[in-house]
């Protein structure tokens, strides 16, 4: 007598069917936890310092380099040195331009990737930058 060879493939497919659709059970019942741990993680721990002291202390604790690794990698490169947007590193810039370009943006870059208390601080980092 012959065994069917597929019956196995079909228990696993339905085991992994099943199994897929409890846990996205476990996710929609955990949603608000899941959403305030990615939170953490991309906010790079700003949401405890405004739990603490409220803006005061997120903007006291702002990291330019934090922020930068967040926003601006994307276009400028891991390194700063360009991609989609132009190299950071040795702009010829005054620290007015590029606050300027921070606030209102230019070209592609969007505004408002800064807080605008944080403007300055931003804009000397990318000064620092060789």
């Amino acid at each position: 007598m012959q065994k069917n060879a597929i019956v196995p493939y079909i228990l696993i497919m339905a085991f992994g069917i099943g199994l897929i659709f409890f846990l996205s059970l476990e996710g929609v019942g955990n949603e608000a936890e899941i959403a305030e741990e990615q939170a953490a993680e991309e906010g790079g721990g700003e949401e405890a310092a405004e739990g603490e002291g409220g803006e005061e202390a997120a903007s006291g604790d702002f990291d330019p380099e934090a922020t930068a690794q967040a926003s601006c990698v994307s276009c400028h490169g891991s390194s700063y040195e360009g991609g989609v947007g132009p190299s950071l590193v040795g702009t010829a810039l005054s620290q007015e331009e590029i606050e300027e370009i921070l606030i209102n943006g230019k070209g592609t870059m969007p505004a408002g990737l800064v807080p605008e208390e944080n403007v300055p601080a931003m804009a000397e980092w990318v000064l620092s930058l060789e």
